[in-house]
């Protein structure tokens, strides 16, 4: 089962995460968890003032969600329909830079005499603040404070106040402020999840400038046709002799000051930064708006942005907050996961959330359906407005999508497996094209959405038209076969399992069709009931006729759904169980992951998973299954589960908990609670995993809190570890607010917002009403 823990890293602090000691040896991965980010762009916990370190201890990354670049995928052997053009989200211009010269010396962690060190983040205030003593090779000492926020109330702002005090000598004193523009991002790896195929650098300078303390750099890709603008603008406060020096080069651009400092006084630099590109604007509107964003911010002050962000900050918690008293471990955890969610994902319908957010370059900032099914739940129930505009980002790919599906021969739409800005980027078609469950799983999340918010005109003025276009793929793609007892099947997919490709009926995939061609049929209905206006605009835009809408309905009513007699399980698929069995235990454990040590034939032909598949629906659709049934199923799938990637634990955690595995439940949810913060798959370095952090507040929710939504209801099944005195969390839906405080002797749910609710508690049905509403007991009757 778990194959291993490890060593926390970091100090056990409930809203804090502190770093006390400088390593070279750790930096690379401290600079993913140091990162910051609001969702538009992100910046690696790089330092400021600069790194002598060797190739390897350090990635200078700083991205912007959406920004990319286009390359050409290479195959030694093609084929038709194989994705033609990658997208990698680039790294665009290093703007953090602040090097501080004593004197002649430079700062320098690597250089001199370390005598305190501390960077701390702060989840509160949004904030990370670094506090050196520093004695340079000439034996000058000066204290040092960075503070740095990527503001979550202007999106195109970053901020970082850097201050220094002489503690032995009076004397020179030097700030260079830069913007460099010669960035690449990584191009080899051993890792295949992390490389990208661009080669050499993609961003051409086409203007750049400086004056007095302000200073721009404009850059264009090559082949993706974008461009942005990076502006800094600078303040020196302590003194007001000083002299400011330009430097413009051919990729960077620098403002320097100078001054003579005094002994035991503190002067201080703060840089405003901001970018723009041209998928916010027209691109020759973007430097003058880079400008005005940092000159704004400067007459608004540091002090105000870092109150804007407290503010921020205290409203997401206000609604998002997991309070565990119990487990200080697991209490950090769950608040780091949340903060770097919030920090990854894009608020403007327009970008996602990648599979590392804006903190590293693994997996190239692509898009998957992790966004879908783990993310979005998270949100959904405690910012809804962010769950509604990942869905609106789906729909505006939806043309891109009906591309796709007509290039594979298909009606309707389908989406990419991995992508940034709409076409299918995943160059190994077994496990990124065959993924056509992508399309149930992001009507799944639709559907999902419409029930916790009665968001109605949403869904007739956009969804419908996701709904109903997956809907007609899904009837196009499968077929009755005569030998399956003329049921409807799909054939040649591959479910959420990666270890397993290109099979026939993966109950996954049918389970999940089937629920996207239901909700259609419905839908579609009830449109021409309730909104005949509406229904008729966008049945004439699709010609959506009568009859296809019956055909759907009739291929979800006959659609295959895997099951062993013999076993009294769900095959994974057709030829699953009729493969070579072969177990976890009797793996190496310098083996795994599989995907960089295996062939994926030797992968391919054995009974192994790298991840809840079967599980996986018995979970979105727990409502289809018994406990009796889920135990089955869970018993067969363990010792075959690999848990190579990061999506696993969580979902394991939460059916063993209701299974009644407290243990492995336990177990399960420390793998993904604590996965990046102790680094626990040791690639932290190339950025968070994103899902992960989002299946942990499902593991604590849905697991230990026993939140389920059934036919329009919340239900809860409250279980506690046992180490724990409390939990508390909050859900909004359908225009409630409510919080849950569980303990082992009564759950107390209390109406925050909205009008009294319904809600089934273990098997009584319970009118909340305002107020606290006390429920006693933990035993079903």
């Amino acid at each position: 089962m778990v194959k291993k823990t490890k060593k926390p890293i970091y100090p056990f602090e409930d809203w804090t995460i502190r770093e006390t000691e400088f390593s070279i040896e750790t930096n690379y991965r401290n600079e993913t968890i140091f990162a910051q980010a609001n969702g538009y762009m992100g910046m690696r916990g790089n330092f400021e003032e600069g790194y002598s370190g060797p190739d390897g201890t350090s990635l200078k990354g700083t991205y912007i969600n959406g920004f990319y670049e286009i390359h050409d995928i290479i195959y030694p052997e093609g084929g038709y329909g194989f994705a033609k053009t990658g997208q990698t989200m680039l790294n665009v211009a290093d703007s953090k830079i602040i090097e501080l010269y004593v004197g002649e010396e430079k700062f320098d962690l690597l250089k001199g005499k370390i005598h305190f060190y501390e960077r701390v983040l702060d989840m509160k205030k949004g904030c990370v603040e670094r506090k050196i003593k520093w004695e340079s090779p000439s034996g000058k000492i000066v204290n040092v404070k960075i503070k740095r926020i990527v503001s979550l109330q202007r999106q195109h702002l970053a901020v970082i106040s850097f201050s220094v005090e002489p503690i032995n000598f009076t004397g020179n004193i030097k700030f260079v402020s830069a913007i460099d523009g010669d960035v690449r991002n990584i191009t080899e790896s051993e890792d295949v999840r992390v490389g990208s195929n661009l080669k050499g650098r993609v961003l051409e300078t086409v203007e750049r400038g400086a004056n007095d303390f302000e200073g721009w750099i404009s850059q264009k890709t090559q082949k993706s046709n974008l461009s942005y603008t990076c502006a800094m603008k600078n303040e020196l406060i302590g003194t007001e002799k000083y002299e400011v020096l330009n430097n413009v080069k051919e990729d960077r651009v620098e403002v320097a000051v100078a001054f003579k400092a005094e002994k035991n006084r503190v002067y201080i630099l703060n840089k405003f930064i901001s970018y723009y590109t041209s998928k916010d604007c027209d691109k020759s509107e973007t430097m003058k708006l880079a400008l005005e964003e940092v000159r704004r911010a400067q007459e608004d002050g540091f002090c105000k942005i870092e109150k804007e962000q407290e503010e921020f900050l205290q409203s997401f918690w206000e609604d998002a907050d997991v309070v565990i008293e119990g487990d200080k471990a697991l209490q950090q955890g769950i608040r780091f996961n949340m903060f770097h969610l919030l920090q990854s994902v894009g608020r403007d319908g327009k970008t996602n959330i990648a599979a590392k957010g804006l903190t590293g370059e693994g997996y190239e900032g692509h898009y998957f359906w992790d966004s879908d099914i783990y993310i979005l739940p998270f949100f959904l129930y405690t910012k809804p407005e962010i769950a509604k505009a990942l869905i609106m980002y789906r729909y505006n790919l939806l043309d891109a999508a009906r591309n796709r599906a007509k290039e594979l021969g298909h009606k309707g739409a389908l989406y990419p497996w991995r992508t940034i800005d709409g076409p299918e980027c995943s160059a190994y078609f077994p496990a990124g094209t065959a993924q056509y469950h992508i399309n149930a799983d992001i009507v799944y999340a639709l559907k999902r959405y419409v029930e916790a918010t009665n968001d109605l005109d949403f869904l007739y003025d956009y969804g419908c038209e996701i709904v109903f276009e997956t809907a007609r793929f899904w009837e196009d793609l499968g077929a009755y076969i005569p030998l399956k007892g003329n049921k409807f099947c799909i054939n040649t997919v591959t479910g959420p399992d990666e270890y397993t490709a290109l099979v026939d009926n993966n109950a996954y995939t049918n389970y999940m069709a089937k629920m996207n061609l239901e909700y259609a049929y419905d839908i579609a209905n009830k449109m021409k009931k309730e909104v005949p206006e509406k229904y008729q605009k966008v049945a004439s835009k699709l010609n959506l006729k009568d009859e296809e809408i019956a055909s759907w309905k009739r291929a979800a009513d006959n659609m295959y759904l895997p099951y062993s007699e013999e076993l009294d399980i769900i095959p994974q698929d057709d030829s699953f169980l009729y493969k070579e069995r072969i177990t976890v235990d009797e793996i190496p454990e310098d083996q795994f992951p599989l995907l960089l040590h295996w062939h994926y034939l030797n992968i391919y032909r054995y009974q192994i998973c790298k991840q809840p598949d079967v599980l996986l629906l018995m979970f979105l659709q727990r409502e289809k299954f018994t406990i009796e049934q889920l135990k089955k199923n869970f018993d067969y799938y363990e010792p075959i589960t690999t848990h190579d990637s990061s999506l696993s634990p969580a979902i394991f955690s939460i059916l063993a908990n209701e299974i009644g595995y407290t243990d492995k439940a336990y177990k399960y949810f420390m793998m993904t609670a604590r996965m990046d913060l102790d680094d626990y798959n040791d690639n932290v370095k190339d950025g968070i995993h994103a899902a992960a952090m989002a299946g942990s507040w499902s593991a604590v929710v849905n697991g230990f809190g026993g939140m389920r939504v059934y036919t329009d209801e919340l239900h809860f099944t409250p279980r506690l570890p046992e180490g724990w005195k409390m939990l508390s969390f909050n859900v909004k839906y359908k225009g409630r607010k409510i919080n849950v405080k569980l303990t082992h002797e009564e759950s107390v749910f209390t109406l925050l917002e909205g009008e009294p609710i319904e809600i089934f508690y273990f098997d009584r049905r319970v009118l909340i009403k305002s107020g606290e509403n006390i429920l006693k007991g933990y035993e079903e009757k």
